[in-house]
């Protein structure tokens, strides 16, 4: 199945809420789709595009310094599935053996780490279709 890279086009965070709304753009055409995630979550990605630092660091920087000090590298983030309307994805990692990995994680913590490593996400066509927002 084709890849379909997307961009972050809209955070919505209303602090009334759990869930918060990540809309993802295809880069190259028009189509696009929400992703319900956690606070949390929401306010990491939020803080990196606006390059706030926190005084230490947080669970995504972390995740990036332990690939690091491993000499792995971030490669892209793949959103792959949508089961039950929930989402899956996989992070592409070239690690120091030079193989590839591929490791299961929640996209919006696989988005936070993206924007981090500014690396590019994929989505598969059919989780594409199937979310996808109707043209307004």
């Amino acid at each position: 199945m084709p890849l379909i890279q997307v961009d972050l086009s809209k955070i919505i965070i209303d602090e009334k809420r759990q869930d918060q709304v990540i809309v993802l753009k295809e880069r190259d055409g028009k189509r696009k789709f929400p992703i319900m995630i956690g606070f949390m979550e929401a306010s990491s990605i939020k803080m990196r595009l606006a390059n706030l630092k926190a005084p230490r660091p947080m669970t995504h920087d972390l995740i990036l310094s332990i690939f690091e000090q491993l000499g792995a590298i971030p490669q892209q983030l793949i959103i792959d599935k949508i089961i039950e309307h929930t989402f899956h994805a996989k992070l592409v990692v070239h690690r120091y053996d030079d193989e590839l990995v591929y490791i299961d994680l929640r996209p919006s913590d696989g988005l936070a780490v993206a924007v981090r490593a500014q690396i590019p996400i994929f989505v598969e066509e059919d989780v594409l279709k199937s979310a996808e927002l109707p043209a307004l």
